[in-house]
């Protein structure tokens, strides 16, 4: 998979909170793939926000779908911090409207 395909499959993943895909929300900085052991940085909208692990749980099961996809580690970042700027206009759009 490429990089670009793993971002498309983490649309899949909604925080519970704001109902918006982690990928428009801005939470996904990095994504790496290096022979099927995949990297994610990420970050969230708050650093206290109880659901991380729900998220990351949201992440495994969706890149685990896929044959090529052997392993999943998810790094969580602080900086940058999370601004709402660092939404897609996709992601704006839904909260929003």
């Amino acid at each position: 998979m490429t990089e670009e395909e793993i971002r498309e499959t983490l649309k899949e993943v909604i925080d519970p909170e704001l109902g918006i895909n982690i990928v428009d929300l801005g939470l996904i900085y990095g994504i790496k793939n290096i022979d099927g052991h995949v990297h994610i940085e990420m970050t969230l909208t708050t650093p206290g926000c109880p659901l991380h692990s729900t998220m990351e749980t949201g992440i495994q099961y969706a890149l685990h779908e896929h044959a090529d996809i052997s392993s999943v580690e998810v790094e969580l970042v602080w900086e940058p911090k999370w601004t709402p700027e660092s939404m897609t206009p996709e992601g704006k759009r839904m909260l929003w409207g």
